[in-house]
Parts: C-alpha cells; structure tokens; sequence
C-alpha cells in the first residue's frame, strides 16, 4: 500500500504553547491543577493530563481550592470570567491562543468603533462564546453558522459592518458566506480577510494536494475539534472517494482500507503525531511492507512564547 503523509500536520503553535504552560503549571505548583474547558479538543491529551493531576472544569464555580491556578484553555474565554476570577482572587493562568487573541482584540475594536458586528462561526463553540464574551453588549453581535443565516440578519444597512470569524473554520465554507454577506451589505469591513489561522489554513491547503495523490483520506483527531472534522469535510468537497476522522488506530474501519491501494493521512491541529505513528503502525501490521511518500505543502517555523 502506498501511504501519503501530508505536512503540515498534528500540533500547531497555539496548541504547543497551551500544552507547555499546563506542563510549567504543574511544574511550578504541583497537581492538582485546574482548567477551564479541555485545554485542546483531543481526547487522548485529556486523559494524559488527568492522569498527571489536571481537574477541567467548564464553570469558575466548580473551583474547590483557591490556591491551586486555574488555566484558560486554548480556545479563549468571555471577559466576565476575568473579571470573576479577580474578583474572588484566583491565581489565572491564560493559555489563550494569541491568534484567538487577535480576533478578541480586533472584536473589541470593531465596538468602541459603533460598527455592527457580524461574526462567523459554530454556535456554543468555545472560542465563540470567548469571542463574543469581549463584548461589553454581546447581544449587538450577530452569529452566522452557514450561508442561510445571511437571509435572516437585521442589521442597519447605514452603518459600518465589522466582520470577525472562528480561527478553525473551513477556509471554503466561511468564504462562501463572506461572498454571500458582500451581497447583501455593502458596507463590509475587512471582508477579504476573514480570522481564519495559518494552521487551519496550511492544513486545509494540504488536504487539497493530499487528494490529488489518493481518493482515500485519513484523518487524525477527535470528534469534538473543530479543525479536524473540517479537514475531512474539505477531503470530500476536493474529491476524495473515503475520508475518515478517528481518534486512533483502533477506529480504523479496515474492510473499508482493504481495497485502497492507497491512503493519505493527516492530523488535526491537537492531534499529537504519536497518533500518527500508531496507525502507521497498525498499517504495517496489516498490510506488511508500506510506501511512505511525504507530501510537503509548508513548514510552519512559528512558535508563541
């Protein structure tokens, strides 16, 4: 079987950084520690930190001890629960992805400039509720999941429209909508740059290329992240005959992968790569000897402090 690895893949900067600071928690304070939310949307980095001493929790109220620090997951969080853990003095440690804090800081921006704003992403999505959680009237901002809530919008057609969107979008489907928004406003702002980050990006881009190679996709990652449920969406809007999102190995459907004569395989961005491993494993396993061509569509050199 011929198996094509597409980079880039697995772990992006944002996730690497909220990883790390986890790790320099409990490092500096001992377990327990707690987080807010899953730190990343990976199943198996959640049971490893469990193990280690790490107690998520989804609500400020759960907080038993106050002198363990409490850490914003990657995904960001709503001024109010700042302004929470000042008040009842909690020890805050913010791993929030500085690319999600770009959008927060331009959201912000957009209100105390009186503009209307409209935002694109997945209701109840963690990095939305933080997103329009910097608002100080979150009520003004409007939420578009798909290009049918475009029809339904009520907005001031005088006035200046601010554009913010979920960093893990699928690059496709939010431009769609952008061009569906151009439409019917005219008085768009930055539309042609939606907030969409370079990891999702790359990783999209290379889902493209990874098709052109084999009509059989793999993707590596959980249910509940965003980014990776999109990658395998964007492999079968590019052509892709299978796509698969899994978790690991053991959720590989091989009656389905016995036919292939070959496979692509990427990761979502908090997707560690010894997942990746694992089910080249499994493949050699199985199959015997395997082909292993690399599909190089970036490097990705940046990391956050």
């Amino acid at each position: 079987m011929d198996v094509y690895l597409v980079q880039p893949r697995g772990f992006c900067a944002g996730v690497r950084r909220a990883l790390d600071v986890v790790q320099k928690a409990l490092a500096e304070y001992g377990a327990p520690v707690y987080v807010r939310h899953e730190i990343v949307h990976n199943k198996h980095i959640i049971e490893d930190l469990k193990n280690q001493g790490v107690i998520f929790i989804e609500d400020l109220k759960e907080v038993i001890d106050k002198t363990r620090p409490i850490i914003l997951s990657a995904h960001g969080a709503a001024r109010q629960v700042y302004q929470e853990a000042q008040q009842k003095q909690f020890i805050l440690i913010d791993a929030t992805c500085p690319l999600v804090k770009a959008v927060h800081h331009h959201i912000k921006k957009l209100e105390q400039n009186g503009d209307d704003i409209i935002v694109i992403g997945k209701a109840g999505h963690p990095e939305i509720l933080g997103t329009i959680g910097q608002l100080e009237y979150p009520e003004h901002a409007k939420l578009v999941g798909k290009k049918s809530d475009v029809e339904n919008l009520k907005i001031d057609m005088n006035k200046s429209i601010g554009i913010v969107t979920q960093t893990t979008l699928s690059t496709d489907e939010t431009q769609e909508i952008v061009e569906v928004l151009k439409q019917k406003f005219k008085n768009l702002k930055n539309a042609e740059h939606p907030n969409i980050c370079f990891a999702t990006t790359n990783r999209q881009n290379a889902i493209r290329e990874l098709v052109k190679k084999t009509s059989n996709i793999l993707v590596i990652g959980s249910k509940n992240s965003s980014n990776s449920r999109h990658l395998k969406e964007a492999a079968l809007r590019c052509g892709a005959e299978q796509a698969w999102l899994i978790d690991d190995a053991s959720e590989v459907v091989w009656q389905k992968l016995d036919n292939c004569h070959s496979i692509g395989i990427t990761a979502g961005a908090s997707a560690p790569e010894y997942l990746v491993k694992g089910v080249l494993s499994a493949l050699r396993q199985r199959y015997g000897n395997i082909n292993i061509y690399d599909v190089i569509i970036a490097e990705e050199k940046i990391s956050f402090k």
